[in-house]
């Protein structure tokens, strides 16, 4: 039942995940779901536990700290790329299950036990899984419907001529530069990022 709730969202997002529509996605009426959940809040509830089952679970024992998290990061990403519905709703939800809470609790151990204190902790994870987030939005939005579409292109082709030399020289020198890959700014950011959390620990 919670696959076919993700199949239904995959395709029209969180407000597209009603008991009818998953039903029908199940060939069932609408009434059976009730013989296995309570509610819909329980529906929305088991497919967050869907996401974060897909995603990769970071390690606390041996090995650096950092590697399991970039490891965990770049899973979240992929997944979140594939859910991008699933962005809102796994924050919103207030009864995570099990699932979501060793996944958290996973991610929390791999920093506790590589010295980083309560407070740190916390931050870290707040910054890492914005970043994530922020950037599956990002590239959600993008006006790109395919790998061939050329964006940086079609805004050069629009720019004054004579003006915005920066926003130019980024387009020309940078972004039309063959083997370019938007991609490897998530990377570069998540190293940051965790550069700026080891100095920190």
């Amino acid at each position: 039942m919670l696959a076919a709730a993700v199949r239904v969202a995959d395709r029209g997002g969180v407000a597209a995940i009603t008991m009818r529509r998953v039903a029908q996605e199940l060939g069932v009426e609408a009434m059976s779901l009730y013989h296995h959940v309570p509610n819909k809040d329980a529906i929305l509830d088991g497919v967050v536990d869907v996401v974060f089952a897909a995603i990769e679970l970071p390690s606390a024992e041996g090995g650096d700290w950092r590697d399991a998290i970039r490891v965990r990061a770049s899973s979240a990403r992929a997944v979140l790329s594939r859910h991008s519905w699933a962005l809102g709703l796994v924050d919103s939800r207030r009864n995570p299950g099990p699932v979501t809470l060793r996944h958290h609790d996973a991610v929390l151990g791999v920093l506790r036990e590589a010295g980083f204190t309560l407070p740190m902790a916390v931050h870290a994870v707040s910054l890492v899984d914005s970043y994530v987030g922020g950037f599956v939005l990002q590239e959600a939005n993008l006006p790109m419907s395919t790998p061939d579409d050329d964006v940086a292109g079609g805004l050069l082709e629009r720019l004054p001529a004579g003006e915005l030399p920066y926003l130019r020289e980024v387009i020309v020198d940078f972004a039309l530069r063959p083997g370019y890959d938007l991609s490897s700014e998530f990377s570069y950011g998540l190293d940051l990022i965790l550069d700026a959390l080891e100095a920190r620990r």
